[in-house]
């Protein structure tokens, strides 16, 4: 019996199901068209295809920064999402934002193209090249830059020009911004491992890279076990090596729950020794050490205690400074992990620690966007409560005698719900807080009516220990929200925009209301 469009609207979608075998190549994809393809994940993948030599174009909703870069290297981008959108296409590219009655969904399954999920493409592009994933709640997009920023600096023969598909931008000197894909001429291929739909099921890295495994997305995991344990089938499926931040104690838990062969390849870092740790099932341990940031330094520093064995060859214990622009002890995790692949790799220990000396952090990870009338204002793609106590302590450490005030917009109205007392305890850490209404992204505010802002700050306002009265409101509106934070901040002061969403728009506006209002701030 043939489906009807209702049938066809309504079959789900599942980022999970391989579309692809072992032996697939990025040439059989022919012409491809990408739905929503402005969206951070899918413009990498669309520009890496491009520059593979395969036919690409897309549609989004409405034009951004990201589809007029893709136009500006020949990419074909429709605005509006139509059913004709997907003609002469033989392969249509869809991500966990795409719902089944998308039209361009609907047309591409009457006419049987192929239907495939982002991370079949990422999975396509792995098959021919050596490759690192990075994965975890936190971090993915930060550590997976510094490793292609050390191979890309200090790479030579097989690890030069590396090819990376890390779903943010990487700032440059300058001030310039790199955008976050690209296919190399080397064979190694590092990517951001995204775990949020399930979908990291499918690779098989030579180096899987678990940042943390703290519980998130539940909406879609349900509980913190099964998130969990969607980590340990990720990891059971590294070709070589494993590296595990031992600071997290769900990466440790997932640790526990794997098999031998696969603990036995993983390389656990951390701040702590092994006996704090306790076991860790046959694995081995890189210390931390020595992290520090004196105020006012501008410099994270570090230093890796590796011992004999770890690597090919190594017969001794190695001892590597690391010294980083990027602040905070979460920085040094990831950098410890970044170093720690690049090593694995091939890479002598020092110059791949020197490489990160130059890195100056993905956008939108502490981003200092300018200093306005002596206030500096700082944008961050903080949008987990851990995150955000990371970020507000590298903030602290950076500016020791300063006031912070924070510009914060959740992110989602499911993690808002799941979270908001954590969200309250992480943002307790500033001075000043504003929270603006939520970015639903997929979600939509009709099913969840009780969910806004105002229970993060009705959460904030019930703790014992807080900044100061009156620390924290919330301002549904951005634009007046980002001129209140401005008119409240003063000479040495410190502004955070914080979020995963379009907060970040709302630096201009900060700025702007600083100088109209620079007798206030100066005073």
């Amino acid at each position: 019996m043939s489906q009807t469009a209702n049938d066809i609207r309504l079959t789900p979608l599942d980022p999970t199901v391989d579309a692809f075998d072992a032996h697939a190549h990025v040439a059989d994809l022919g012409p491809t068209h990408f739905i929503g393809i402005g969206g951070a994940g899918m413009s990498v993948l669309a520009e890496m295809l491009h520059e593979e030599g395969v036919e690409v174009r897309g549609s989004d909703r409405e034009r951004s920064d990201k589809t007029k870069r893709l136009e500006t290297l020949g990419i074909e981008v429709r605005i509006g999402q139509r059913a004709e959108n997907v003609a002469g296409a033989d392969t249509v590219v869809y991500s966990s934002a795409i719902k089944p009655s998308n039209p361009e969904i609907v047309a591409a399954r009457a006419a049987g193209l192929r239907i495939v999920h982002r991370s079949d493409i990422l999975a396509l592009l792995m098959h021919d090249r050596r490759t690192v994933t990075v994965a975890g709640a936190h971090g993915k997009t930060t550590t997976s830059s510094m490793i292609a920023h050390i191979l890309h600096e200090a790479g030579s023969g097989a690890l030069a020009d590396p090819s990376y598909a890390i779903g943010g931008s990487i700032q440059e000197p300058g001030g310039g911004v790199g955008d976050g894909g690209h296919a190399g001429s080397g064979d190694v291929l590092v990517a951001e491992a995204d775990e949020s739909d399930g979908s990291f099921a499918k690779y098989r890295p030579d180096i899987a890279v678990i940042t943390n495994v703290e519980a998130d997305h539940l909406d879609h995991y349900g509980t913190a076990e099964a998130y969990r344990h969607a980590f340990v089938g990720h990891i059971g499926h590294a070709r070589r090596r494993v590296m595990l931040c031992g600071d997290d104690a769900g990466a440790l838990a997932v640790l526990r729950a794997v098999d031998a062969q696969v603990a036995a390849r993983t390389v656990v870092y951390s701040t702590h020794t092994a006996e704090e740790l306790g076991d860790l099932n046959g694995a081995r341990l890189v210390r931390i050490v020595a992290e520090s940031e004196s105020a006012g330094s501008g410099t994270e520093h570090c230093t890796l205690e590796v011992p004999a064995g770890v690597f090919d060859g190594q017969d001794d214990m190695l001892r590597i400074a690391i010294g980083l622009r990027v602040p905070g002890l979460h920085n040094a995790r990831n950098a410890a992990a970044a170093v720690l692949a690049a090593v694995d790799l091939g890479m002598e220990p020092d110059r791949a620690a020197g490489a990160l000396s130059t890195f100056l952090g993905a956008s939108r990870r502490f981003q200092i966007r300018s200093v306005e009338k002596g206030v500096t204002v700082v944008d961050d793609y903080a949008h987990h409560p851990t995150e955000i106590a990371a970020l507000l302590d590298a903030a602290r450490r950076r500016y020791p005698d300063s006031r912070i005030h924070v510009l914060f917009q959740p992110h989602l109205f499911s993690r808002t719900r799941f979270f908001a007392g954590e969200f309250a305890r992480a943002l307790a850490k500033a001075d000043d807080v504003i929270v603006t209404g939520i970015f639903p992204a997929r979600e939509r505010q009709e099913d969840y009516p009780d969910v806004t802002g105002a229970i993060i700050c009705d959460q904030a306002k019930a703790l014992t220990h807080t900044p100061q009265e009156d620390w924290i409101r919330d301002v549904e509106d951005m634009q007046v929200a980002a001129q209140m934070i401005a008119l409240r901040a003063h000479h040495g002061d410190v502004i955070i925009t914080v979020g995963a969403g379009d907060i970040t728009a709302m630096v201009p506006v900060v700025l702007h209301a600083l100088e109209a209002h620079r007798d206030t701030c100066e005073a």
